[in-house]
């Protein structure tokens, strides 16, 4: 009797770990709700939910430029707009310690008078902190 116990209780803590080690390390919702809450800072010209969303050394890259929450924020200044965001098809990678996704990204713009659509596909890249 021994004999088959102490084979199957290995057994069974080697499937338990390894069981474990597949099992996903975050829930990809949580990478999504910061992505959403740092495009909704843009929508509502909320700096501080920007910066709440990012670390200290969050950089963007776009249009050729690069970026960090100042640089996005005294853009956004400058031009009077209103936005409204959709986002789909999101791909999501989650590790250990850092998260990314890839996703398409429709906005609808208006400056003035001027309305104008832009659809991008965009990826973004997350780094686990102490706070999430």
């Amino acid at each position: 009797m021994k004999t088959t116990i102490i084979p199957g209780l290995i057994f069974g803590l080697g499937l338990l770990c390894a069981c474990q080690k597949n099992k996903p390390t975050d829930d990809p919702e949580k990478l999504t709700s910061v992505l959403l809450a740092y495009f909704d800072g843009i929508t509502h010209k909320d700096y501080k939910k920007m910066t709440e969303s990012t670390t200290d050394d969050f950089v963007l890259y776009e249009m050729g430029r690069v970026w960090n929450n100042d640089s996005v924020f005294r853009e956004m200044k400058k031009f009077p707009y209103t936005v409204a965001y959709k986002f789909d098809n999101f791909k999501i990678n989650i590790d250990r310690m850092s998260g990314h996704m890839t996703y398409y990204n429709h906005a609808d713009f208006a400056f003035d008078s001027t309305k104008q659509r832009f659809d991008w596909i965009e990826s973004a890249a997350f780094r686990k902190t102490e706070d999430g």
